[in-house]
């Protein structure tokens, strides 16, 4: 066999070779975009089911659906500020708060003891207005169902009882538990005489979840800083580095003074 007939024979094995390497590469390419569009269908699929679910797990009643219905007793523009203490007070307290909110439940811890002497020894009267900024923040709607089930209780001349109790038994920021009106009725049998039939319809009703949205969007439009917002009297005292539960007393003494 001649030389030129040898580097023809090498260079057509040399070709067909290459054509299988590209054949080879083609289908390497071909089965990696199969594979790549059934990870993106598992990943639609997985969006659909996530979507579905949680549509599923949606309240039976949205939170702006129906009337805003005002828990007994709210004051206030609106109607938006649940009253504890006697109108007569000289000192006003003005809380916004979250009961999902940790450091809602660190000023509640701190200060509760001296809140409920100054409230009982009619020198002060605390303003508390409901918001869900944790809700919005990492979602979920326990703080929703919170809020309304606190109006709930407002209804039944218990609040600040099962306000306490929420916090007492508050979830971590994270977890949702508080999505759970069976949850939240569960805690209200901490309260005595709170658990009726018209407290339960109340809370599984979603009663005041409008006025709870419309509470939310107040403290929206007031351009706070978060939750808790504490004021004495129009002013933010909670910004005081120096406050503490003892020099808020006796803020609240001389406002009794004068």
């Amino acid at each position: 066999m001649s030389e030129k007939n040898r580097d023809g024979k090498r260079m057509a094995r040399e070709r067909l070779a290459a054509e299988r390497e590209k054949q080879k590469a083609a289908e390497r390419r071909r089965r990696a975009l199969i594979v790549g569009a059934s990870v993106v269908c598992v990943l639609g699929l997985a969006a659909v089911i996530g979507i579905v679910a949680a549509n599923a797990g949606k309240d039976k009643n949205s939170e702006s659906s129906g009337p805003v219905v005002a828990p007994s007793g709210a004051q206030g523009k609106d109607s938006l500020a649940i009253p504890v203490g006697k109108d007569d007070a000289k000192a006003t307290l003005t809380i916004w708060e979250d009961f999902r909110c940790p450091a809602c439940q660190a000023f509640e811890t701190a200060y509760r003891p001296t809140l409920h002497e100054l409230v009982d020894s009619g020198k002060l009267r605390i303003e508390y207005h409901l918001a869900t900024l944790i809700d919005g923040n990492l979602g979920g709607s326990g703080s929703r169902h919170a809020a309304n089930a606190a109006a709930c209780a407002q209804d039944a001349g218990k609040f600040r009882d099962f306000h306490d109790v929420l916090y007492e038994n508050q979830p971590k920021e994270t977890d949702d538990a508080f999505s759970s009106d069976a949850k939240l009725i569960e805690l209200a049998g901490k309260v005595d005489g709170l658990v009726t039939p018209a407290f339960e319809k109340c809370v599984d009703d979603g009663t005041h979840n409008a006025w709870v949205v419309k509470s939310n969007q107040a403290f929206q439009a007031g351009k706070f800083g978060g939750t808790p917002t504490v004021l004495l009297d129009g002013k933010n005292i909670y910004q005081d580095q120096t406050m503490t539960p003892a020099k808020l007393k006796q803020l609240v003494e001389d406002a009794n003074k004068g």
